[in-house]
C-alpha cells in the first residue's frame, strides 16, 4: 500500500464533515481505516463510495446488538487508532467511549472529533462550521464591510477541525512509544480556529489590525491585496504587498507609478483601487494571466475547481485530477521515500474478516 502510516490500524465511527476528512487523509498516508456504519444505508446515501471514503474498508454494525457491539470492540481491541465526530456522549451512550475503549485497548489514542468541544456551555448546542467560527472572531473578520461572508465550510470544518484531530492523533501516536499509553485527543473547533487566527490575533495586540472588516491589509481593503474584475466577467488575485512585486504590478498594467494615489496611506487605499479597478477592467481574466505570466507580481487568475484541474502548474503537481463535475484532490502533504495514494473505496467487509487480519499483524 505504501504511505508513512503503513500498518497503523484506524477504526473509524462513520460520521459527517471533519471526521471523515481526516480518516481520509490517515488512509491517505497508508493507514488501514475501517468504516464503521449502521446497518442500512442512510437516507441521501452519504455512504459508501464517495470520494471522502477513498481508501477505506466499511464494516456494518448495529451498535444496539450486543454481538455487533462486542465484534467494534474487538476491532478497537486490536486497533492504533479510534476516530468518532459525535456531539459529546453520543459515544458513550452506544458503549463506545474513552473509558470502555480504553479499557480493552490501554494503547489506544481515541480522537474525539466535534464543534465546540467535548465541556462548556456550548459543548451540548447543535451547530455548524458558521457558528463555530462566528463564535472565534474569525468570521467577524471575514467578508466586506457591509456583513461578514461564511467562506465555505474550509475555515471551522477542515482547517480548524480534521487538521487538528490528525495533528492531535499523529502528536499522541509518538509520545505512545515513549509511555506506552493512549489517550483521549479532544479537537474542537473553536479551538482549532483560534489557533489559525494567530497571527491575526498578534497583529491585531500591536496594533496593525482593527475589528473593522475590510479595513485592514489582508482583508480586501489594501488596493494591492484583493481581486479585480476583469472584462469578460472573469477576476484577478493581486497579492502585491512588497514594493518590489508592486512596481512589477503598476508596470505590468502600463501605468505611471509617480502619479498613483500613495500606497503606504491606508487614506488613499479607495483612491488607488478605483485606479487598478479600472486597468484591470480593460482586459479579460486569461489576457492579463499572460501578461503577467512570469512575472513577480504576485498576479493569478481566479479559477473555478474544473479550470484549476487543468491550469499548467497544478496539473504539473498532480494536485488535482479529474475534469469538470468530477475534480478530486490528490494525497497532501508528499513524502520523499513512503508516498501517499488515493485510494478507491475498498468496500464492505465483516468484522471477522478484519480481525482475522488485525490480530495477526
Amino acid at each position: 500500500m505504501g504511505g508513512p502510516l503503513q500498518g497503523l490500524k484506524v477504526v473509524e465511527l462513520s460520521a459527517m464533515g471533519p471526521a471523515p476528512h481526516a480518516a481520509m487523509m490517515l488512509a491517505d498516508m497508508g493507514a488501514q481505516v475501517v468504516r464503521v456504519v449502521g446497518p442500512a444505508p442512510p437516507v441521501g446515501g452519504y455512504d459508501v463510495g464517495t470520494h471522502l471514503q477513498r481508501g477505506r474498508t466499511t464494516v456494518r454494525a448495529n451498535l444496539k446488538d450486543a454481538a455487533d457491539l462486542a465484534g467494534v470492540r474487538g476491532l478497537v481491541a486490536a486497533a492504533d487508532v479510534f476516530l468518532e465526530g459525535y456531539r459529546p456522549g453520543t459515544a458513550e451512550r452506544l458503549g463506545l467511549g474513552p473509558e470502555e475503549c480504553l479499557a480493552v485497548n490501554p494503547r489506544l489514542v481515541y480522537g474525539r472529533m466535534t464543534g465546540w468541544g467535548q465541556e462548556g456551555p456550548l459543548a451540548q448546542r447543535a451547530g455548524h462550521d458558521i457558528n463555530y467560527i462566528a463564535l472565534t472572531g474569525a468570521l467577524h473578520a471575514m467578508g466586506p464591510a457591509a456583513a461578514p461572508m461564511p467562506p465555505m465550510n474550509l475555515v471551522g470544518d477542515f482547517g480548524g477541525g480534521s487538521m487538528f484531530v490528525l495533528t492531535g492523533i499523529l502528536a499522541a501516536l509518538w509520545e505512545r512509544e515513549r509511555s506506552g499509553l493512549g489517550q483521549v485527543v479532544d479537537a474542537a473547533m473553536v479551538d482549532g480556529v483560534s489557533v489559525l487566527s494567530q497571527i491575526i490575533l498578534e497583529l491585531r495586540s500591536v496594533g496593525m489590525w482593527n475589528d473593522t472588516r475590510e479595513a485592514n491589509l489582508l482583508d480586501g481593503a489594501a488596493p494591492f491585496y484583493r481581486t479585480y474584475g476583469c472584462a469578460g466577467g472573469g477576476h484577478v488575485a493581486v497579492g502585491a504587498i512588497e514594493p518590489q512585486f508592486y512596481a512589477l504590478l503598476v508596470d505590468g498594467l502600463g501605468l505611471d507609478g509617480a502619479g498613483l494615489p500613495d500606497r503606504d496611506d491606508p487614506t488613499m487605499w479607495g483612491a488607488l483601487a478605483e485606479v487598478l479597478a479600472a486597468a484591470f477592467a480593460a482586459r479579460t481574466r486569461d489576457e492579463w494571466a499572460d501578461t503577467f505570466d512570469g512575472v513577480d507580481a504576485c498576479v493569478t487568475p481566479v479559477l473555478t475547481f474544473a479550470e484549476a484541474a487543468e491550469n499548467a502548474h497544478m496539473a504539473a503537481r498532480g494536485a488535482l485530477t479529474g475534469a469538470g463535475k468530477h475534480v478530486v484532490a490528490a494525497p497532501a502533504p508528499r513524502f520523499s521515500r513512503t508516498a501517499a495514494v488515493a485510494r478507491e473505496p475498498l468496500g464492505e467487509t465483516d468484522i471477522s474478516s478484519i480481525l482475522s487480519t488485525w490480530r495477526t499483524s
